[in-house]
């Protein structure tokens, strides 16, 4: 039995996508003015957009930006999005938001004048009326909590979804485990001995707090449970797949 294609198979689109990278990344990389700059727990994101850096006042990008001829560096932020669960290759997406810093109330202020989102099917655009209008998934922030806790307290359930993936894209699978979640769906990755790819399992309807989430898996798993012919167990690596 194959995933139910007839539900919700909606995905985020590139700016709600790009606004969750944002909101869940926990440190960004910054180039300018020459240099490359690694902040961990520096940004805040406003509603619109815009990144605001608490840097340290020996920063030598706060010296760019304050002595800068128009008082405002063009600069590059990177953000990575890793997965919180360890699987091979965890980085999901990368981000890049070209622009200008400025400096306010003694922070750095980042405007994007170029958003692109890299994810395993390619780079995008992102349109900056998009970006600054969208709101980044309602699970985004409680993702790694929710992931991890899927992974190390319910292999069991994690299993049983494996009834909803079609028999050929578990062939030769050594390990499975949950990928991602958004308001959407679940992603679960699927490794093999020298490959790995991800299976999507999309919710019926789009879930926009945990208690709709816990009705949505809830839902999966009923429906996998339903499933005909259980699947054999997936081998689990002896080195934990890291």
């Amino acid at each position: 039995m194959g995933v139910d294609t007839h539900g919700w198979t909606a995905a985020p689109g590139a700016a709600e996508r790009a606004r969750s990278v944002l909101a869940a990344a926990w440190s960004c990389a910054v180039t300018a003015e020459g240099t490359r700059e690694e902040f961990v727990g520096a940004h805040t994101v406003t509603d619109d957009g815009r990144v605001l850096l608490d840097v340290p006042e020996d920063s030598v990008l706060l010296a760019a930006a304050v002595c800068a001829p128009r008082g405002e560096p063009s600069a590059v932020l990177e953000f990575a999005d890793v997965a919180p669960v360890p699987v091979r290759n965890r980085i999901r997406a990368r981000l890049w938001l070209a622009g200008w810093f400025s400096v306010e109330d003694g922070r750095l202020a980042f405007r994007p004048t170029r958003v692109v989102l890299r994810q395993p099917s390619g780079a995008v655009v992102v349109g900056l009326d998009d970006f600054a209008t969208a709101a980044p998934d309602p699970l985004a922030a409680a993702e790694a909590r929710l992931l991890t806790h899927l992974a190390d307290c319910h292999a069991d359930a994690v299993e049983r979804l494996t009834r909803l993936v079609d028999h050929a894209g578990l062939h030769g699978a050594v390990r499975v485990q949950p990928l991602a979640v958004d308001r959407h769906g679940l992603t679960l990755r699927i490794e093999r001995v020298r490959a790995c790819g991800d299976v999507r399992l999309p919710f019926h309807a789009p879930a926009d707090d945990v208690a709709e989430l816990t009705e949505r898996m809830h839902a999966l798993l009923s429906q996998a449970s339903a499933a005909s012919c259980p699947r054999a167990s997936p081998r689990r690596p002896t080195d934990g797949g890291r």
